[in-house]
């Protein structure tokens, strides 16, 4: 991963609207491969050149999961970080992520429940500066009063 910001814990009493994190990663052919191990998903549009040639995306792509997880490795070690508990995502995939494509995936905070420690989140991925993913998470940060 590249540029990434400092990894560890905004607890909810530090968290402000319009707080941003992101990282930059390649998705690359052996990524693709792991998380079809992981996943058990082997869709041959993620893993057979020749299949996936003849499909809509004219190549192979990677598992929308896959860039769906950038978005997760933001919440969990970034925004809010360590300690944070998904409590639900929605997801839009809009195009599709190749091998060899740069992944920017962000999170931003829209808006905040310090009573129940609720945050939600603005998500969503880019490729070129082009819209792959988006969606909006809802967390349980953790606190600093009891964490």
């Amino acid at each position: 991963m590249l540029d990434n910001l400092p990894r560890g814990t905004i607890t909810i009493e530090e968290i402000e609207m319009g707080m941003t994190r992101h990282l930059r990663k390649v998705v690359t052919d052996e990524d693709i491969e792991m998380f079809a191990q992981v996943s058990t998903d082997r869709n041959p549009v993620h893993l057979d050149d020749d299949y996936a040639r003849d499909t809509i995306f004219e190549g192979r792509i990677a598992h929308g999961m896959l860039t769906a997880g950038l978005i997760s490795a933001v919440i969990g070690e970034q925004l809010p970080g360590h300690g944070t508990i998904y409590m639900g995502q929605s997801l839009k995939f809009l195009a599709p992520v190749r091998p060899g494509d740069m992944v920017l995936a962000e999170v931003e905070v829209i808006g905040i429940d310090h009573a129940k420690r609720r945050v939600t989140l603005d998500c969503r991925c880019l490729v070129d500066g082009k819209k792959v993913l988006t969606g909006e998470a809802t967390v349980l940060a953790p606190s600093a009063k009891f964490d």
